[in-house]
């Protein structure tokens, strides 16, 4: 779908709202829901007449240093060690789940977040894959999705090609910037020259599908220096591109406390940062799929957004069909049947729970109808841009027009600006709206008020 950035309405639409990777959004979480309800929720999803493939999910807290930009759940950390105790209770937690989980129940995909996961060991890493796939069922080689993130700081060409061997076959890399004043400014110095061996390292080990991780609006960040930037990422021509905008939210994430105000580019300039990589991007051939995400024609993600089975989940866009999301370790959240579920956010806690045989689960929310079929609703606005109202009918058996008559009279600025078009048939994002996406979506949560938006949790929608 075609996809066009107007500069002022952008302008106008600078407004701060969720990116959706659940609805409700895990402010909304909530300690009543813990291991008790995540347990029946599982035994729910496992009554599916049809069983539902599984997500698995890996949060690696450690890192050996800061970036100050950071805002994700980690540990600082240069003791290595300290990944074998980790290592031990991942593997408590995966007894623990399995068991609850059919036979039939196959993975589909896994995914190591962090922090770093290379903070592991490729020993552990191997060992942490075939300690899992004993107790999941994993899907054949071929046809399963085995995902990395990377710091490209970590690691050598040479473990590259071990990665791939071990069995991950995609990879994501972060750069965020490859100016020096920009990297010294967030404390993470990396080289051009590293990073091209690295990705070229992946491309010759066979990776399916390479990200690059970029973020606009960072501290001493100006066009100039972004635009060089964009010209190196792409000579590279990485698979996908994710080019994030920074939010600064230093009350939230301590580490942001060492970037000062005074050194971040203003809004203007910001929105001069993103107008400029949209540009470049889309120039170099790279299809917009929505929410920061960019990616070569050829990719499965674009693929996916072509045929209509792009899907959004913490992970943010995938290319995978439903699956229930199994998160594994401190702070991963999972996504079963009709709920959220989040483990313990502190370390030690995480410990105390899986090494004494208890689910990490500490927080989390059960979905009700209305949420479920708002959850619909913006899932498809962010991945395919369109709701057709009688696909909607055939799906929830209720009129579209007439349960949603409130939400299509918060549309009507968006109409009139030109972001959303509504006929007889379908509701459905312009050219220039799907740049502004999260904020039609925004319309039909119906936990979003002023109040919250005030809490200041959440960035800016462009």
């Amino acid at each position: 779908m075609h996809a066009y950035f107007d500069v002022e309405l952008a302008r106008r639409y600078s407004i701060a709202g969720p990116r959706y990777t659940s609805y409700p959004t895990a402010n909304h979480f909530h300690s009543d829901f813990g291991e008790a309800n995540y347990r029946q929720s599982i035994a729910q999803s496992n009554s599916d007449p049809i069983p539902k493939p599984l997500s698995l999910y890996v949060h690696v807290p450690f890192c050996e240093s800061p970036c100050f930009y950071c805002g994700c759940t980690r540990i600082i950390t240069l003791d290595h060690s300290r990944g074998e105790r980790y290592l031990l209770a991942l593997q408590k937690e995966i007894v623990l789940q399995a068991a609850c989980f059919d036979a039939d129940r196959i993975v589909t995909q896994m995914h190591f977040g962090g922090g770093t996961p290379t903070f592991l060991s490729d020993a552990q890493l191997e060992s942490l894959l075939a300690f899992s796939a004993e107790h999941f069922a994993f899907a054949k080689s071929d046809s399963r999705e085995l995902a990395i993130e990377v710091d490209p700081r970590t690691v050598t060409p040479e473990r590259i090609l071990e990665l791939k061997q071990i069995g991950f076959n995609r990879i994501s890399l972060g750069i965020q910037d490859f100016n020096f004043e920009v990297q010294s400014a967030i404390n993470r110095i990396q080289s051009f020259e590293h990073t091209e061996a690295i990705i070229n390292a992946a491309r010759m080990a066979g990776f399916q599908s390479i990200n690059v991780d970029l973020i606009y609006g960072l501290p001493k960040q100006h066009i100039a220096g972004f635009e060089r930037t964009l010209q190196q990422v792409i000579s590279l021509r990485p698979d996908r591109i994710a080019a994030y905008g920074y939010a600064h939210l230093p009350n939230l994430f301590r580490a942001q406390k060492q970037i000062s105000d005074a050194a971040l580019p203003d809004a203007e300039s910001k929105l001069r940062l993103l107008a400029c990589t949209v540009e470049q991007l889309i120039g170099a051939g790279y299809d917009y799929i929505g929410m920061d995400h960019f990616a070569l024609p050829s990719d499965a993600l674009s693929r996916a957004a072509k045929d209509g089975s792009l899907r959004r989940n913490f992970q943010g866009y995938s290319t995978q069909a439903a699956c229930d999301i199994v998160g594994l370790g401190m702070s991963a959240i999972s996504a079963v049947a009709n709920c959220y579920a989040q483990n313990e956010k502190l370390l030690d806690a995480y410990y105390d729970r899986v090494e004494n045989g208890h689910f990490a689960v500490v927080r989390g929310i059960e979905l009700n109808e209305e949420d479920l079929l708002r959850r619909t609703v913006i899932e498809r606005l962010l991945c395919h841009g369109r709701i057709d109202f009688s696909w909607f009918l055939a799906h929830f058996d209720q009129p579209f027009k007439e349960l949603f008559a409130a939400e299509l009279g918060k549309l009507t600025a968006l109409i009139e600006d030109g972001l959303v078009r509504v006929s007889e048939r379908a509701l459905e994002l312009t050219a220039v709206g799907r740049f502004l996406m999260r904020a039609p979506a925004m319309c039909f949560d119906a936990y979003l008020n002023q109040a919250t938006l005030q809490e200041s949790r959440f960035s800016k929608i462009i």
